[in-house]
């Protein structure tokens, strides 16, 4: 750092014009940023709204294409497709999460079909589709296997892939299951298929707005996942779990919560160096969208404001409820 005194230097100087603070803006964000997540469900012209999360919406696949055609047309470059299962498809083995019928590779070809230059990424987890709303198999203890839940999550990453997913992106935090995946789709051949680990995901309680959307809200109500989601007093773990999801073929890590977790993933991106994504989860959406609502906070600046943090702390990319209203926000704002 330069040794800078007043009154020799101003720093308002460069701040007092328009063109100025554009032209020394150190990060910047645009569409090519986001990447909006999307709740899908069975069933024909279906909009269903989820009250904790205002303005989104559970679609079925036939309006979920309608949406995407939108979403390309304001050049969004992917979505990140989240599935609502029927009670009568859940199970304690979640044999539903593989089905190559099932509603998450029928909604996959129905996008690609539509919308080929779309980027698809599916979530690689199981709570949606256990009885119990647990990301696993469960002991009689009622603990997570991890070895016997990776297998499942290989055949639900397989069916995804074959179906033509462009990445998955493994969310359990099941250990080893990355290279498990990756052997798996290599010796099937999918070697373009690209996976986002979600190698820093903390045990939080940011995920209930989702949680309740997806009706996987874990029995007993607010079920501790504390024994395979990370610690939210812990940053150096997630280097580590970052540095071996990527040396067992990960192609990108994700950290979820976001603005929580910004040292997080500024410490991901900044030494390790590899493609790093953000999820603004649920519960982040949910309170902004609360403020708006009350008028506690102005809408599109905020908004963009938390989106802006997430590029400053590095992120490559975001998942964001907000996608699809901060493109529309980014055609014309100019943060002056």
């Amino acid at each position: 750092m330069s040794s800078r005194k007043f009154p020799e230097t101003r720093m308002r100087r460069m701040r007092r014009d328009d063109f100025s603070r554009r032209m020394m803006r150190e990060s910047t964000l645009t569409v090519d940023d986001l990447i909006l997540p999307v709740f899908v469900q069975e069933g024909d012209n279906r909009r269903d709204t989820i009250a904790s999360m205002p303005g989104v919406e559970r679609l079925s696949i036939d309006q979920l294409v309608k949406e995407a055609g939108e979403l390309v047309t304001l050049g969004i470059p992917a979505i990140a497709l989240l599935p609502v299962i029927e009670a009568e498809h859940k199970s304690e083995f979640a044999e539903e999460a593989y089905n190559a019928s099932g509603l998450i590779p029928h909604t996959i070809r129905a996008l690609k079909s539509a919308w080929p230059g779309l980027g698809i990424i599916t979530d690689i987890a199981l709570d949606p589709y256990t009885l119990h709303g647990q990301d696993g198999i469960l002991d009689h203890h009622g603990y997570v296997i991890n070895d016997r839940t990776v297998e499942t999550l290989i055949k639900q990453a397989l069916s995804h892939a074959e179906a033509g997913a462009d990445y998955i992106a493994p969310s359990d935090m099941m250990d080893g299951r990355i290279g498990a995946i990756r052997d798996v789709l290599e010796a099937e051949g999918l070697v373009n298929t690209r996976i986002m680990s979600c190698s820093s995901r903390y045990a939080s309680r940011y995920y209930e707005p989702f949680s309740d959307a997806v009706g996987s809200t874990a029995h007993p109500p607010r079920a501790d996942r504390s024994t395979y989601q990370m610690d939210p007093a812990n940053s150096h773990e997630a280097l580590h779990e970052a540095a071996m999801d990527i040396s067992e073929g990960a192609d990108a890590v994700m950290i979820k919560p976001g603005m929580p977790y910004l040292d997080v993933l500024y410490r991901v991106k900044h030494e390790l160096r590899v493609p790093t994504f953000v999820y603004q989860v649920s519960g982040e959406y949910a309170m902004h969208k609360a403020a708006f609502a009350n008028g506690w906070l102005d809408e599109e600046t905020v908004m963009l404001e938390s989106l802006r943090c997430f590029k400053r702390a590095g992120a490559d990319g975001i998942l964001t409820w907000f996608a699809k209203q901060a493109a529309q926000a980014l055609k014309t704002d100019r943060l002056s």
